[in-house]
């Protein structure tokens, strides 16, 4: 089933660029920070994962646990970041951003979380100095959207769309297994920007697990 966010349709299906698969729509929700007393949504934001694999390597642990235990769980936005399986994010614009407002902010919450987790390294520095890179010219109108395609060995496509279409191909490819992890992690995990779309997530696995 397709999900709206705000003005965003994510569809219930896509084929991201960098991988050949077909991927379903895990959940979605937007992205947004309290300002003077007002919410306001800067982003909407979907998540797939890949058709094949995803439920079935999920649902070995986490089958039979409600909604709101699998929103509670830390360790299951863990196992969906870390899982064997691909990985497409859609962060689609309701607000305008520069390229460099967006990725700076995504690098300082990788950090961070490294840093929290020990493992901030030379790699992972270098791999940051790539993103950043990446975005540095680029500006984002509403409706346009930044593509993540994250595979398990550790490869980052990064694709941009100025309306609501999939590109065929990517702009950049980072080789980075943390990276690949963190962009993922800094929207789903623990100190996630989205809590509206990890209780998507949630809710809409939770009902998978059972079929």
């Amino acid at each position: 089933m397709s999900l709206q966010v705000e003005t965003c349709v994510f569809p219930e299906t896509v084929k991201p660029p960098g991988s050949d698969k077909t991927f379903f729509l895990g959940g979605a929700g937007a992205r947004g920070l309290e300002i003077e007393g007002k919410f306001i949504k800067f982003t909407a934001i979907g998540v797939y994962l890949e058709e094949t694999n995803a439920v079935t390597s999920l649902a070995v642990k986490w089958k039979g646990k409600t909604a709101q235990e699998l929103t509670e769980a830390v360790e299951f936005f863990r196992d969906i970041v870390t899982g064997p399986f691909e990985k497409f994010t859609r962060v689609t614009m309701l607000l305008p951003l520069t390229g460099q407002q967006y990725s700076e902010k995504v690098v300082e919450n990788c950090i961070a979380h490294w840093k929290a987790i020990g493992t901030f390294d030379t790699e992972s520095s270098e791999a940051t100095e790539k993103f950043l890179e990446v975005f540095k010219n680029e500006v984002f109108p509403p409706g346009a959207s930044i593509l993540f395609t994250q595979s398990p060995s550790g490869s980052l496509t990064i694709s941009f769309s100025k309306d609501g279409s999939i590109p065929d191909k990517g702009n950049a490819v980072i080789e980075n297994k943390q990276l690949s992890e963190a962009v993922l992690e800094s929207i789903i995990g623990k100190q996630g920007v989205s809590p509206e779309a990890k209780q998507s997530l949630a809710s809409r696995l939770s009902e998978l697990f059972l079929k």
